[in-house]
């Protein structure tokens, strides 16, 4: 059970309706954080409030000022859980401006303004977590995934450069490196690719097999949690072994 001091706690999730944020919501909760989660699907997010007792807002995170006002409303907080995201599919030279524009809002600049929003209430306190789901293409890049890659290798390196500024405040900073995670979105890439591209995904790890989303809601509760202190600056891989050795 939680003790006293973790119940008290807050953290903010993004993308939390389904897929690995939901598994996250769900972790955490049940680690006895009070949870506040944005997304975009309400009726997705709505069903979680009521099964977990979360808190759920429709919340856009690529606006900055919205962002901002929603972390004025439901914070301070003591973890910020970044995790909405959108993926690629699709060759570089067949994307557009309006391609990468998606991309690069979604999973970086929303990064930003959840950051920016969170981290000055951190400071205040002395004390904070930051987890940001990333994934092994801002490692290794991705094939047929270039712009997204390229976001995800910008949260590593904004992530580390946040635990460089806040190592001194009690503020940690890290990112969890997600490879081939069984969910809805991966499903339906599976449905289009057939199983060719999931024989793929598979074999690129050494586990051979997908990963789980509770997998990975328990490497990033154990990196929001006092067991952590001394973890920053880090990418952790949830990937079955696809990253080693990168």
């Amino acid at each position: 059970m939680a003790d006293d001091i973790t119940a008290r706690r807050r953290a903010f999730v993004t993308g939390g309706a389904k897929g690995i944020g939901a598994a996250i919501v769900r972790r955490l909760v049940a680690d006895g954080w009070a949870v506040v989660f944005a997304d975009l699907q309400a009726d997705a997010a709505q069903r979680l409030a009521q099964e977990t007792g979360a808190a759920a807002i429709v919340l856009d995170v690529c606006d900055f000022d919205r962002v901002h006002a929603a972390v004025a409303e439901h914070g301070p907080f003591d973890a910020l859980i970044n995790n909405a995201g959108v993926d690629q599919h699709a060759f570089f030279t067949k994307t557009t401006p309006a391609d990468w524009h998606r991309l690069l809002a979604v999973n970086l600049e929303a990064v930003l303004n959840t950051t920016h929003a969170v981290l000055p209430g951190m400071q205040a306190k002395g004390r904070g977590r930051i987890v940001n789901v990333a994934s092994e293409a801002g490692r290794l890049g991705s094939r047929g995934g270039s712009v997204y890659a390229a976001a995800k290798g910008g949260v590593i390196a904004f992530t580390r450069s946040i635990a460089r500024e806040n190592g001194r405040k009690g503020i940690t900073a890290n990112v969890v490196a997600p490879g081939p995670i069984d969910t809805p979105l991966l499903r339906q890439a599976v449905a289009e690719g057939g199983d060719k591209l999931l024989d793929a995904m598979t074999q690129a790890t050494l586990a051979g097999r997908l990963g789980t989303g509770e997998e990975v809601a328990a490497v990033v509760a154990f990196l929001a949690s006092d067991a952590a202190s001394y973890v920053t600056g880090e990418v952790l891989g949830v990937s079955g072994g696809m990253g080693c050795g990168a």
